[in-house]
């Protein structure tokens, strides 16, 4: 049989952690017993594990995991997530999988309490073969009637349980009827013994028995694989007593089976009883020994059985086959295990193809030994021996490795998280464990905690690079304060070496070997571990020279250099070889400018690589190489070696095969991974071997062919890059349940977000995570098979096809975009760094700096690249092979102008505006004639726009060549110019040609938005008019500003805010309009539903409106002066003040006063000056305001204190009244003084005065008026003043108006020269109505002075009438 090797993956990182289905128990009285739990075993650890297989039903493998209470489904050939059941009791051994009829699969298990479940999966065609989350009766129990706590269960078929029993009896199961979903299983049940009477007769004489107690007790059960109509059960006892039963007959055949490997005639013995004394009981545990099979060339069932020989020095045990033909067993032949399954522990076999497979459990690692069966002693001879297949061998976290990952530069953290973080090396499980039993192992320490064990995180990885080590501190001398940095670092590298202890105690009982068979037969022979599933697979010549280099095992000839340079590789140490791989790697990693003989020559001189190497070692070396011979010859061989791969990888397959292959499972593909990265870390090692040579022999390399140095080199190169992307972890789906609160991110948790670490979101579906080349193989493709599909996936990456190491081949591109593509920036970056840059390694790092933002380098790369386009391109066949194929459509792009449309869609894909415009306005340069690219101009305005590069933005709209397009886009530029409050800008630019455009735009959004939001569109479109001179319509912007804001003023809240707004509208368009020839200080705007609730009073329109008013267009206009703004001005000033004053009157809804009511109520508040001011701006009469101010005097004059109480701030607290002399009375009747000559007059008709008159002689008719005021009616109004006192019925001062009246008449007509009828004209009937008041009047209700005046009165008329008749003959 050809070398073989195991390669395995972990359960936990494919199948995603699914809520276990609860099953329950008809008993009631099943103790409720506390799960054991073991630090270094997790609950998810598998401790009985078997295969099954149909067609139908495809792979499925069964797992009893958490102590043996939950039962776990997972199939193999489909990507279903696991069916988990959760007993009440734990699960004996061995529970299993049966068809039935090809409708259902049925899952029998037996537990400890006596219960026998029926888990029933239906087969749907076409529908996934389950669905944990179907609410549907999963399983039926049955109560056993026979205790069976300690047994061991057979399942024979649907209908058929045996279990064995503690004293070697068989409990059969049978049933009657199966159950549906509303019924459960009928069984019968029958108990037979192993021993007939005669046998139990004398097992009670002492001295005919002697056997030892518990020798009849069965280890091991077994029967015919189903389907099989074949019912017997074939037992193993612990005393190696082979048994055989049948359905009605119980034991029908008993073989005593001897305690050490049989002779060669073996064969030709004949049945025998048991012997007497048997040496040594087998283990009383359950135990994998019997197979029983049908080979093809026979009828009768064959049971092939183990004997395992512990104490033996040359086996671990030895195989003896039988033949079951009717009632008897008869033995065949027998056979030795193989000298290596020495001191191993056989955990399971099994016969395929005539083929003994067995599992070996060598000091907790699976090994497998396959070999021929013979079916007589005569073809032992002949059939060979044991094939032997372990793991390839893998680094091993050992203290002494992680003191060699400190030999290179880096830090200590970073390395140790980089091993455990490589694929393979530990589970997600085992991770998970660890990290949470380190974490309560810190939180066992007394507080206060770390705060990185209190803080949550997004993965098992992140919490692992911030909680390792998190309780190391640095500490300082107590002495001298110095930081004790030494103790620090070791402290830490204990806790890091502690933590990886706990891993690698966890990870080794994860891959403690449980059982061997096979599913499909293209995915050869799979080997079940606690937590991790492997493959049998052939064993390439890298791996197979390789094993035998590492255990020093010999090699063929034509192998020969291989040895030497293992040799070389081992005795140089560890610590040469680090130094030595890490300035090859700088040498690959450089652009190649000189021969590679002048650069290994220099770099052994600047290393002194001689001076390091033992002298014996290079005398060794000399002589080998001298006995080998052609060295060139033999590297080239070694070459083939490193870059070769199976015949069959060549093959190419036709598409209907391609199209027929079924999905592979991510199982399979899993396997495939481990094996191609096993593969390469093997290819790997020799290589780095073969370029160690070129060190030793660098004074000789000037003689080489300079191809094979190169490719050496490029082989080398192209290894490297496979390497280091095997080692990439490819994400980490297990999410730490742990609590905690936000905190500060740690660097390394920060650069973890970058590999994909980080836990997938909730509800998302599982991604598998086994690694990066797990990814790369589902993106490849998959072939069944190994070692050929991970041939063929190496292979199809092209990393070990190139010849010249200054090229990027087709496939190494390729393979670098998608990484990319996958996501994996970090790997992707550090595989292109290992390429020369090409332009298709150039597009890829462009596109790669694209993705993690760094836009500049981007743009840079992509800029370069545009030479590679167009007729006029240089580009190599090889070259333009490559760039094609990482572009869209996988061809290049014909000219320079569709590369540059191209790279201006990714920055737009990116949200790179400032980029998107550069590439656009490179495509505009270069844009071929007859090309439409309106488009292209419209996304450089408005990404100039976008920017903020308004200047430029308006260069590209002046030049656009499209009218339509310049304005389009001439708004959006204007509106973001303001938005962004850059009016200064905006007032800057010329815009010829286009000032209407500007103007529709900003009046447009004058008009329709909200003039409380910035920008204000308003006072922009008035900076507009008035840097232009048009100050006309500059005031109509303010105008219709104030208009809008009124129109807003609804809400009491916002009153005071738009009242300050609309003033200021007001102001504004008042100054601009003054502006204006006084002779056209008007505006015009359009009258609409809003003008009718203007403030001040319109003109009435006619009612007949000509036809020419209907047409489209066209609307009544109405003329707004100066004044009218200056009107609405001063009263919505009133309207403000007096809210101020009264806020009150905003929830009352009484702004909306008239203007004289809003006077009246400035009075009122004692707000007279403003009062005034807003009544002669607003032509409003002022009587009642100096009626209430002569009011306020009155009560100054009377009760000044009440007065003073009150708000004087308006008129009496001014500056200018605070400086006047006086009382306050004094002062408010200067005030009224003052006020009435400013306000009242002849154009007044002292309208005002005469109210203050009324004011006084209502308030007390008794006090008399101020002199000034009577003065001022005696000058202008005498008859008023004469009326108002006959009306107030003071006679006395009615008397002495109305004589002073005649006084002042008298001297007027004897100054006057011309002597006529005016002259001398009296109110007569006046005087006439004083004469009969006054002689009404009782005289003792006449003061002497009111009887005087009358007197004094009469007197006066009698001499006025005289006069009067001497001047009537002189006037005729």
């Amino acid at each position: 049989m050809e070398p073989s090797v195991l390669v395995a993956s972990h359960l936990s990182a494919l199948f995603p952690p699914t809520q276990p289905i609860p099953v329950y128990s008809a008993q009631k009285d099943i103790p409720n017993l506390q799960r054991p739990n073991e630090p270094g075993h997790p609950p998810e650890h598998a401790s009985l594990a078997s295969l099954f297989h149909h067609p139908l039903t495809g792979t499925v493998l069964l797992r009893v995991t958490n102590a043996g209470y939950v039962l776990e489904l997972l199939s193999l050939s489909s990507d279903l997530p696991p069916l988990r059941f959760d007993f009440p009791a734990s699960i004996l051994p061995s529970p299993s999988i049966v068809l039935w009829e090809s409708e259902e699969l049925h899952v029998l298990v037996a537990t400890r309490f006596d219960s026998l479940y029926r888990i029933v999966i239906p087969i749907r065609e076409g529908a996934p073969l389950w669905s944990p989350t179907a609410n549907r009766r999963w399983y039926r129990e049955y109560v056993l009637q026979h205790s069976c706590e300690d047994g061991l269960v057979q399942v024979q078929s649907t209908h058929c349980v045996v279990i064995a029993l503690p004293g070697g009896s068989l409990l059969r199961l049978e049933a009657d009827a199966l159950g549906s979903d509303t019924q459960d299983d009928v069984w019968r049940e029958s108990r037979s013994d192993a021993r007939s009477f005669l046998h139990s007769i004398t097992s009670l004489l002492p001295a005919l028995h002697s056997a030892p107690p518990g020798g009849s007790d069965i280890v091991s059960i077994a029967s015919h694989p189903h389907p099989t109509d074949i019912g017997n059960t074939w037992t193993l006892s612990r005393d190696r007593h082979l048994r055989m039963w049948t359905a009605r007959g119980g034991c029908v055949a008993e073989y005593a089976l001897p305690s050490t490997a049989p002779g060669h005639g073996v064969a030709a013995r004949h049945s025998s009883p048991a012997p007497a004394n048997p040496s040594v009981l087998l283990p009383p545990e359950a135990q994998r020994l019997i197979c029983v099979f049908t080979p093809e060339h026979s009828d009768d069932p064959h049971i092939l059985t183990f004997i395992p020989t512990e104490g033996s020095l040359s086996s671990g045990g030895f195989f003896q086959l039988f033949v079951a033909h009717g009632d008897t067993l008869r033995p065949l032949t027998a056979f030795e295990a193989s000298e290596t399954s020495v001191h191993c522990h056989l955990q399971d076999f099994n016969v395929l193809d005539e083929m003994v497979y067995t599992l070996w459990d060598k000091q907790g690692q699976s090994m497998v030994e396959v070999r021929g069966l013979a079916w007589d002693p005569s073809e032992e001879k002949t059939l060979g021996g044991w094939s032997s297949a372990t793991y390839a061998q893998e680094a091993e976290l050992t203290p002494a490795y992680l003191d060699e990952l400190l030999l290179s530069p880096g830090s200590m953290a970073d390395k140790f998280f980089e091993a455990i973080m490589r694929p393979g090396i530990f589970s997600p499980l085992t991770l998970q464990a660890a990290i949470t039993q380190y974490t309560d192992a810190c939180r066992s320490l007394p507080p206060p905690y770390p705060s990185q064990l209190l803080l949550s995180y997004g993965s098992v990885a992140e919490q692992i690079a911030s909680v390792v080590g998190c309780t190391v501190q640095r500490t300082k001398d107590p002495k001298t304060g110095a930081p004790l940095d030494e103790n620090y670092w070791n402290a830490l590298k204990r806790d890091w070496e502690g933590f990886i202890a706990r891993c690698r105690e966890i990870e080794r009982n994860g891959r403690w070997p449980l059982a061997i068979g096979r599913g499909h037969p293209d995915n050869g022979v799979l080997i079940i571990e606690r937590e991790r599933i492997a493959s049998l697979a052939g064993e390439d010549l890298p791996l197979r020279l390789h094993r035998q280099l590492s255990s020093s095992q010999p090699v063929d000839g034509q192998f020969a250099l291989l040895e030497v340079l293992w040799t070389m590789r081992t005795k140089m140490g560890p610590r040469l070889m680090l130094s030595l791989e890490s300035r090859l790697n700088d040498v690959v990693h450089q652009e190649i400018a000189f021969p590679y003989a002048d650069i290994i020559q220099h770099q052994v001189r600047t290393f002194a690589f001689r001076e390091q190497v033992d002298e014996g070692l290079e005398s060794w070396i000399v002589g080998r190489l001298q006995s080998i011979g052609k060295v060139q010859e033999a590297a080239r061989f070694v070459l083939d070696i490193i870059g070769g791969f199976d015949k069959e990888v060549k093959r190419e397959e036709e598409d209907g095969e391609l199209l027929s292959r079924p999905i592979s499972p991510d199982c399979l593909k899993a396997l495939t991974a481990s094996y191609a990265s096993t593969s390469v870390h093997a290819r790997y090692d020799i290589s780095l071997a073969l370029v160690t040579l070129l060190f030793f022999l660098a004074d000789e390399l000037h003689d080489w062919d300079q191809g094979v140095l190169a490719e050496i080199f490029v082989v080398f190169r192209g290894i490297a890059m496979l390497r280091y992307v095997a080692r990439q972890p490819a994400g980490d789906n297990a999410t730490p349940t742990q609590p905690g609160a936000p905190g500060v991110e740690d660097d390394v948790v920060a650069k973890l977000r970058n590999m994909h670490v980080s836990a997938s979101g909730r509800g998302a579906k599982f991604q598998p995570t086994y690694s990066l080349v797990h990814r790369l193989v589902n993106l490849y493709g998959h072939s069944p098979g190994l070692p050929i599909s991970a041939h063929r996936f190496l292979d199809a990456t092209g990393l070990l096809q190139s010849l010249s190491p200054a090229h990027a081949t087709r496939l190494e591109v390729l393979f670098c975009e998608r990484l990319r593509r996958l996501g994996y920036r970090e790997v992707a970056r550090e595989v292109l760094a290992w390429l020369p840059r090409t332009p298709g390694v150039t597009y890829v790092l462009g596109r790669l700096w694209l993705d993690e933002g760094r836009y500049d380098d981007a743009a840079s790369a992509m800029e370069i690249l545009a030479g590679s386009f167009g007729p006029h391109s240089a580009l190599s066949s090889d070259d333009q092979e490559a760039l094609a194929v990482v572009l869209p459509g996988e061809k290049l792009f014909p000219t320079q102008f569709d590369f540059y449309l191209h790279v201006a869609d990714l920055f737009r894909a990116a949200l790179t505006t400032y980029h998107d415009v550069f590439f656009t306005q490179l495509a505009l340069s270069v844009a071929p004639a007859g090309v439409d690219t309106l488009a292209l101009w419209h996304g450089v305005i408005k990404g100039l726009t976008d920017l903020g590069q308004y200047e430029d933005a308006y260069t590209a709209l002046v030049s656009t060549p499209y009218e339509r397009l310049r304005r389009e886009c001439i708004s959006q530029l204007l509106y973001r110019m303001c938005e962004e409050n850059a009016v200064d800008r905006l007032m800057a630019l010329n815009f010829a040609g286009l000032a209407d455009e500007v103007e529709d735009a900003l009046a447009f959004k004058a008009r329709n938005a909200d003039p409380r939001i910035r920008p204000f569109y308003s006072r922009i479109l008035y900076t507009w008019y008035v840097s232009r001179g048009d100050y006309r319509n500059a005031a109509l912007t303010m105008y219709q500003r104030a208009r809008k804001l009124a129109a807003l003023m609804s809400d009491p809240a916002t009153f005071a805010e738009l009242a300050e707004l609309q003033l200021e509208a007001y102001v504004v368009a008042m100054n601009a309009l003054a502006l204006v020839d006084p002779k056209n200080q008007w505006v015009t705007l359009p009258i609409t539903a809003e003008t009718g609730n203007e403030p001040r009073k319109r003109r009435r329109l006619s009612k007949h409106i000509p036809e020419s008013k209907y047409a489209l267009g066209r609307r009544d206009a109405e003329m707004v002066e100066l004044k009218d703004m200056q009107y609405e001005y001063a009263l919505l000033a009133a309207r403000v003040e007096l809210a101020r004053r009264e806020p009150t009157l905003l929830s009352a809804g009484e702004l909306a006063l008239p203007a004289s009511s809003i006077v009246l109520r400035l009075a009122q508040a004692n707000k007279f000056n403003t009062a005034m001011a807003t009544a002669r701006s607003l032509d409003v009469d002022m009587s009642d305001l100096f009626g209430h101010l002569t009011g306020r005097c009155l009560r100054l004059s009377r009760r000044p204190d009440a007065v003073l109480s009150e708000d004087t701030s308006d008129w009496l607290l001014t500056d200018k009244i605070s400086s006047w002399p006086g009382t306050p009375a004094e002062k408010g009747w200067r005030y009224l003084r003052q006020s009435l000559e400013r306000h009242d007059g002849p154009q007044t008709d002292y309208r005002y005065t005469k109210v203050a008159l009324e004011t006084i002689m209502a308030f007390d008719r008794t006090s008399p008026p101020p002199p000034w005021l009577i003065h001022t009616l005696e000058e202008h109004h005498p008859e008023y003043l004469i009326r108002t006192c006959l009306r107030f019925e003071v006679l006395e001062a009615a008397l002495d108006h109305t004589l002073a009246m005649m006084r002042r008449s008298d001297a007027r007509l004897t100054d006057e020269l011309s002597k006529t009828a005016a002259a001398s004209w009296l109110p007569y009937t006046l005087v006439d109505q004083v004469l009969v008041a006054a002689e009404s009047t009782p005289s003792e209700l006449l003061s002497p002075r009111a009887r005087g005046l009358l007197g004094e009165l009469r007197a006066e008329i009698a001499s006025r009438v005289k006069r009067v008749q001497k001047f009537s003959p002189a006037a005729a």
